[in-house]
């Protein structure tokens, strides 16, 4: 089986700064990096590194082929990324000393992809493969009404949020992970909880609470505790567990040991520094909780 992941390819350039900026405030940072990041191709680094296929749907610009290179590195399958006139997305991204961030985020290729080559692309999918796609390129409702077609699992990771995407999608989902605020966000829009939804499984992510999968048919709710962490930068940890928990089902694990597995993956990511360049394997997981994990 596979995943198709429709899904942003950014530079990520990090500055570690002493406190988020606040309005207006000039202020120095205290380390600046360059890395591979954007919420798609987090996911499919997570995706690769979980040991699941990924074929990665998405765009780049003439400078974006360091990018395409990192994600091949990762185990990525690079051979349907298109090269487009635009520059390549990229994100700035301010990280205090506390972990939390701040986030200008400019779109470029990400927003450029082609709806016909999409078209052909998912040409060769089967229905066994999974379909993933996020909020930060265009094509969405086309790339998820054609997976839906043709018998794919949709998922859908609906951030960075909005409500009228979101809403747009709903008819064409098997399964929606959001957080608590894009839920609450969500349920303002609709006037549904997320247990209300019309979509098999919904689940949503509660940072340091750990996460609840809300399984719509049978009106179940589970919660699945998050692992304590000392934690010095959240950037990436919903991309990696969306990650983690796609390549679980993909594998044929049950809902709940794909969740606890994605719940592993990102208690490690939030203790490092980075994006996709951070994202942890399955040997990272093994060291750290035993085997059989």
């Amino acid at each position: 089986m596979a995943i198709w992941n429709l899904g942003s390819i950014n530079a990520d350039l990090v500055y570690r700064v002493p406190h988020l900026p606040a309005p207006g405030e000039t202020l120095a940072s205290l380390e600046m990096s360059r890395g591979l990041g954007g919420k798609g191709a987090n996911m499919s680094v997570a995706i690769a590194r979980a040991g699941a296929q990924v074929r990665h749907l998405g765009a780049v610009g003439p400078d974006g082929d360091w990018m395409i290179e990192r994600l091949l590195e990762y185990g990525v399958d690079t051979r349907l990324i298109e090269r487009r006139s635009e520059p390549s997305g990229h994100a700035i991204i301010a990280v205090d000393d506390a972990g939390e961030n701040q986030i200008i985020l400019y779109p470029g290729a990400n927003r450029a992809i082609s709806e016909l080559a999409l078209a052909e692309q998912l040409s060769a999918a089967r229905s066994s493969d999974i379909f993933l796609f996020q909020n930060e390129t265009n094509a969405q409702i086309t790339g998820a009404t054609l997976a839906s077609q043709r018998g794919l699992r949709v998922a859908y990771a609906a951030a960075p949020f909005d409500p009228e995407a979101v809403k747009a999608a709903l008819p064409l989902l098997d399964l929606l992970i959001l957080n608590d605020v894009e839920a609450a966000q969500l349920a303002e829009a609709t006037g549904l909880e997320p247990r209300a939804l019309p979509i098999r499984d919904v689940v949503v992510t509660r940072g340091a609470k750990g996460a609840t999968w809300y399984e719509t048919d049978s009106g179940s709710a589970t919660d699945v505790a998050a692992i304590p962490s000392n934690a010095v930068d959240t950037t990436g940890a919903g991309d990696t567990f969306t990650g983690f928990l796609l390549a679980g089902l993909d594998r044929g694990q049950p809902m709940r040991q794909a969740l606890d597995l994605a719940a592993k993956a990102a208690a490690i990511m939030v203790t490092r520094v980075g994006t996709a360049d951070a994202i942890p394997d399955l040997k990272d997981i093994e060291d750290r909780f035993g085997p059989g994990h």
